[in-house]
């Protein structure tokens, strides 16, 4: 169990998906039990921890700099990082909840083979194992000190997203897919507490008739409306 009060929330964003951090945010808070705080982790906010260039491979601005998230969090207590192309449908106390000091990171541990070979942006595509462990993780800090921005700058992006950077996979424990439910890969559920719009959002006309499309949406809207409002 994290000792604070206050649960941090490590959130990737990407400037082609301003919209997605600005819905993730409102959403997580109409399902919170407890205070939280959702720093993103933008490449203009990191002055000099990151200085490696973006390659093609980089579906995102944050495909690396979300192994800084321990570091950010001094190694202390547990902070969960996010992709920001998610909408939360429950609470995520309930998720910090479960996290095990035995573990280093816990994660959704999905096994499937992506049903496209490019997704939003025309990005590619890139399967391998452990995809899309890294887009939530819950993270136990102080058993995270590899994860310097030195090593996050020179480690390749399969050390980094398969969790070379452990000991052992042991140390890597695991939380129900609910809390990282990959739309459009998964048929839809009620009981998906993270729907993460992994293909794309809909926010791209190409998605937006995805599933929980219509729950994103409301979302939005409901931001959009209280625009001047005090």
């Amino acid at each position: 169990m994290p000792q604070s009060p206050v649960l941090d929330i490590f959130i990737g964003y990407d400037s082609d998906e301003k919209v997605a951090f600005h819905a993730l945010c409102p959403s997580l808070l109409g399902h919170a039990s407890r205070p939280l705080r959702f720093p993103p982790i933008a490449l203009t906010n990191l002055g000099g921890l990151h200085k490696r260039e973006r390659i093609s491979l980089q579906s995102t601005e944050f495909s690396f700099t979300r192994f800084l998230t321990p570091y950010l969090s001094n190694y202390e207590g547990w902070s969960l990082f996010m992709d920001c192309d998610i909408l939360a449908r429950g609470d995520v106390a309930e998720l910090f909840d479960l996290a095990d000091d035995r573990y280093a990171v816990m994660v959704a541990k999905h096994d499937y083979v992506p049903r496209d070979e490019i997704k939003f942006l025309g990005n590619q595509q890139t399967p391998y194992a452990k995809k899309n462990w890294s887009s939530v993780m819950l993270l136990n800090n102080a058993l995270c000190r590899t994860l310097t921005p030195d090593y996050v700058d020179t480690a390749s992006g399969l050390q980094l997203h398969q969790f070379h950077w452990l000991e052992s996979e042991d140390l890597i424990g695991e939380f129900p897919l609910q809390w990282n439910w990959l739309v459009g890969e998964y048929d839809y559920s009620d009981a998906a507490r993270l729907a993460h719009f992994t293909r794309g959002g809909p926010y791209f006309a190409d998605y937006a008739d995805c599933d929980y499309a219509d729950e994103w949406f409301a979302v939005r809207d409901r931001v959009l409306a209280a625009k001047g409002k005090g």
